[in-house]
């Protein structure tokens, strides 16, 4: 009895003692620790020193754990939401909690060493969001662990639980209801600490991913574990404040988009003084090394041409084949899916000064052949001609400087349409020219493209418009229909309106 009685006082000593210890360090007097714990050594009492939680930095972090068992042959991802004074004990009953392993279970490898129930996350240097840990799952039979181990387990839990709901139930003294005003406090327990009010928990902010259900920070543009995009309608909450992380991150990515930016921008100056240097020379010169797709030769850099419209690269020798070839009063391009057209620049620039010329030669030629109401100056070996209109009547050819009568297809300078006329049919008799012009006249009236003038038998032309021609002599209105004039007594108007309805019709 008399051992018993000494230690329970060697342990009631050893109580004190510990708890005098504890504040000493905690108040970082280094003597009084030295003393207290030579004092603990000699009662021989098996004592043990952990840093309290709060200590230890509050925030969340998410770690990346690794999680694998005998049977895997890849470990699967997973991601939980921790703190770094985190113990490995509490870190096993999350994970039973959570995916049902139970503690006995789990084997803990942090930085290629084991961890052991009663070390934190924080001695084995997780700091941050982002940190590894392995957690490698035994089998119920090499960890010796039986179903009435586990039935144990859950009992216990279930009890505890039961326990922590009780402990916060206040019962009132016998014989005084809850309503009594007058009941004294409650006294609390000798040697026992006052509970500290609930502090309120602290709001967490962030967006889900929709991928991988990771809760990212809220100021994040992305997902952190997959990259998936944070949702549209999300808003960072006015009241939240980023962390020292976030803040880098934020400044970097703002100093990557201003140094994209200024890159563009550079870019764009450089674009628009490239586009100034080509918009003065006729020709573009290739930059990269090509292929003619005419003749297959390679083109390097300066080699070939690039056409302004439509980008495509040639040599010059097949280009300007295809401007000297072409049929048509416009050139296209030489690939045969492409529709553009060379400019007038690039095919002077391409074409010699004979050349050139010859080009627009044929242009002009090509486009009086093509247009419907051309005519050609009646001087010899002259190459100007005209577009005309309806009471156009007359053409003064700006290179021989000669006026052409349209409706005679002749010039008569000094006289009107009928006496060339007359003096035509004079002449037709022994100028072969003449007879020629004359012939031109009776096929024109012949094929209804001409017709003479019921007054003055004049041969006059419509060449365009409606149905009304008035004649440049003697200034009958004539139906071009009817063939006779528009109003008169002679003109019978039924008849006159008929011939026009059957010509229509």
């Amino acid at each position: 009895m008399a051992s018993e009685d000494l230690q329970r006082r060697n342990l009631k000593e050893a109580e004190e003692l510990a708890l005098s210890l504890g504040e000493a360090i905690s108040s970082g007097n280094s003597e009084e620790a030295a003393n207290l714990c030579k004092k603990l050594s000699q009662l021989s009492v098996t004592v043990s020193v952990s840093i309290k939680s709060h200590v230890y930095p509050q925030d969340s972090i998410r770690l990346m754990v690794g999680v694998e068992d005998a049977q895997s042959e890849n470990y699967i991802p997973v991601t939980l939401a921790v703190s770094t004074g985190m113990k490995i004990a509490e870190l096993k009953d999350k994970i039973s909690h959570d995916f049902g392993f139970h503690p006995a279970l789990q084997r803990w490898v942090i930085g290629r060493r084991l961890a052991k129930d009663q070390e934190t996350l924080y001695s084995h240097g997780i700091r941050k969001s982002g940190d590894q840990a392995f957690l490698f799952i035994l089998s119920a039979q090499a960890a010796h662990f039986t179903r009435q181990q586990h039935n144990q387990d859950q009992e216990q839990q279930r009890l505890a639980s039961i326990v922590e709901s009780m402990q916060s139930i206040q019962l009132n003294p016998r014989g005084l209801g809850g309503d009594d005003k007058t009941a004294p406090p409650p006294v609390p327990p000798k040697n026992k600490a006052t509970p500290k009010p609930a502090v309120a928990a602290k709001p967490q902010f962030g967006w889900d991913c929709k991928m991988c259900t990771y809760v990212n920070k809220p100021t994040r543009p992305g997902c952190e574990m997959c990259g998936g995009e944070r949702p549209q309608d999300y808003e960072v909450p006015d009241i939240y404040q980023p962390d020292q992380e976030e803040v880098l991150r934020i400044q970097q990515e703002q100093l990557a988009l201003l140094q994209y930016e200024e890159a563009q921008q550079l870019e764009r100056e450089k674009n628009y003084m490239y586009f100034l240097a080509t918009d003065e020379q006729n020709l573009i010169s290739n930059t990269i090394e090509t292929d003619c797709p005419i003749c297959f030769s390679p083109l390097e850099p300066g080699e070939g041409v690039v056409l302004r419209e439509c980008l495509h690269t040639f040599c010059r020798e097949c280009l300007k084949g295809t401007v000297t070839n072409s049929q048509d009063a416009e050139v296209y391009c030489a690939d045969t899916d492409c529709e553009s057209k060379l400019l007038d620049r690039e095919i002077k620039e391409l074409l010699t000064e004979e050349e050139h010329q010859r080009f627009l030669e044929l242009r002009l030629n090509i486009a009086e052949s093509r247009s419907e109401h051309s005519f050609h100056c009646q001087t010899p070996n002259c190459r100007g001609w005209c577009i005309y209109e309806d009471e156009v009547n007359e053409f003064n050819c700006s290179l021989c400087n000669e006026i052409n009568c349209i409706l005679c297809r002749a010039i008569h300078k000094d006289m009107n349409c009928k006496d060339y006329q007359d003096d035509l049919r004079i002449r037709a008799e022994n100028d072969k020219a003449a007879q020629q012009t004359k012939q031109m006249l009776e096929n024109m009236l012949q094929n209804e493209e001409a017709m003479k003038c019921p007054r003055c038998d004049i041969i006059v032309q419509k060449k365009d418009g409606c149905d009304w021609i008035c004649c440049l002599m003697c200034k009958t209105e004539i139906c071009w229909v009817t063939k006779q004039a528009r109003w008169g007594p002679n003109v019978n108007v039924t008849t006159h309106m008929h011939t026009k309805l059957n010509r229509h019709m």
